[in-house]
């Protein structure tokens, strides 16, 4: 996996762990001192943001462990995947676009950047040149012609 997604992401683990271990704690024990924790705002709101980040801890940490898993000799040689250059023909528009299949992190359609999960990303993983596949967009069913190849391999 690219270094740059990999230290994006433990960034901001690290910051949301010292937010969690350090600040939020004097939080509550300010909001605790005021009194009443049944109508405390402060103690609530700093409770709610206690279980968000406790909880966007825990997604960060899988997405990290997700990513190590990722075997980049596993990635076809011949077909779209992570990593490809693809140039397709939208049928409909009668246009060529050019996009990388990129993570979800580094997504970015202004810069032709679209992620693999993305719904063209799904549609055109494991395509060859030449073929023919049926997307459906929130713009509904779009159809496209892989027309150029670049993977991961092509560029080294």
């Amino acid at each position: 996996m690219p270094a740059h997604i990999i230290k994006k992401l433990q960034d901001e683990i690290q910051t949301l762990e010292y937010e969690l271990n350090h600040e939020l704690p004097k939080e509550l024990r300010r909001a605790r001192a005021l009194g009443d924790l049944s109508e405390n705002a402060e103690f609530i709101m700093a409770k709610q943001r206690q279980d968000f980040v406790g909880a966007r801890l825990a997604q960060l940490k899988q997405r990290l462990a997700d990513l190590s898993l990722i075997n980049l000799n596993n990635i076809p040689r011949d077909r779209v995947a992570f990593g490809s250059k693809v140039i397709i023909y939208d049928v409909d528009r009668d246009t060529e676009v050019e996009y990388r299949l990129v993570t979800s992190e580094e997504a970015d359609v202004s810069k032709g950047l679209i992620s693999t999960t993305s719904p063209i990303g799904r549609g055109l993983m494991g395509k060859k040149v030449g073929d023919i596949c049926r997307v459906g967009t929130p713009n509904g069913i779009r159809e496209f012609e892989v027309r150029a190849l670049q993977t991961l391999y092509d560029e080294v």
